[in-house]
């Protein structure tokens, strides 16, 4: 009899190890597949704070959790099944899927870039008044999550395509952990910036000299750091972006332009000794970003120029 319990209990044992050690694979694996994605996850959070410029403060964390919800339910109830069957019955076409997704990331980047240099940028609401109808409020939200559900299948594809060779139990769960974990950390993070001025106010107020200097420091900074935000935002997505189509060019075949950016990365690596692998790194990730601008002016300037010349037609 305490054989036989010991013999269980060895067998719990064993079965708890391997338990752990896929929990372990999960987290792996759904963190390789997040950090492919990083870049697109930057532009996610560089772009909602935009959706709750100008809204009063008491509405602006309700409406970022409506937000949050929705992008969840776009990645779990529609993107997740939908990529799940399409690597299982039709893989070759997560390829040039990623490349539709990468073209469109350099298109907004460059787009962005258009706009600024241009000062052609769609004109924000100066006059919209803080106090939001219901209905108004719905309808930014409703556009947040659009221009999420566009952005979040990208970085389920992108995370998809790192795991794609794991088993289809193994894939759902760890899509299912990315797409909770990113949603989680974006809109926490959109959260912190959009409430980080009233933060500001609220230390200002206080009796305490360093508290008041900090708090006014803060609500200086936001617009800076929100700036920052918006141009590291674009630089992800011309970077993202064009890595993508390079990478995609390769796995179909044309294997020139994704070696000469791998030949110069590892060339800058090889020179420069310990500091190689950041500088190596970095020539990626511009001549990256470069493929991605030129890819993305391109596709600006055919969105530009076709409407213009039917008006002109017409």
């Amino acid at each position: 009899m305490a054989g036989g319990l010991a013999a269980l209990l060895d067998d719990i044992a064993v079965l708890a190890k391997m338990a752990a050690a896929s929990v372990d694979d999960v987290g792996a694996a759904a963190g390789r597949a997040s950090a492919k994605a990083a870049g697109v996850v930057v532009d996610d959070t560089a772009v909602t704070p935009q959706y709750v410029q100008g809204v009063a403060a008491k509405r602006e964390l309700p409406m970022i959790r409506k937000i949050a919800i929705g992008s969840l339910r776009n990645k779990l109830l529609f993107i997740l099944p939908a990529a799940l069957l399409l690597s299982e019955f039709l893989p070759d076409l997560l390829t040039p899927l990623l490349m539709i997704g990468g073209t469109y990331l350099c298109y907004e980047g460059a787009e962005k870039i258009f706009e600024r240099v241009t000062g052609h940028s769609p004109a924000t609401e100066e006059t919209q008044s803080s106090e939001l109808t219901p209905e108004q409020e719905k309808t930014l939200v409703s556009g947040a999550i659009r221009t999420d559900f566009i952005l979040s299948a990208e970085i389920m594809v992108i995370a998809l395509n790192e795991v794609a060779d794991e088993a289809f139990l193994s894939r759902m769960v760890i899509l299912a952990v990315v797409a909770v974990a990113i949603t989680v950390l974006v809109y926490g993070v959109v959260a912190l910036i959009v409430k980080m001025d009233d933060i500001g106010l609220s230390l200002a107020q206080r009796k305490s000299a360093a508290s008041q200097r900090f708090g006014l420091g803060l609500v200086r900074a936001m617009p800076k750091v929100l700036g920052t935000i918006s141009a590291v935002g674009i630089v992800a997505m011309l970077w993202v972006g064009g890595h993508i189509l390079l990478v995609g060019v390769d796995d179909l075949g044309w294997h020139g332009p994704y070696e000469l950016v791998h030949d110069l990365e590892h060339h800058v690596h090889d020179a420069l000794g310990s500091a190689g692998a950041v500088f190596g790194w970095l020539t990626n990730t511009a001549l990256s970003a470069v493929v991605g601008a030129v890819v993305g002016a391109v596709v600006v300037a055919v969105m530009h120029l076709v409407p213009r010349r039917r008006a002109a037609h017409h």
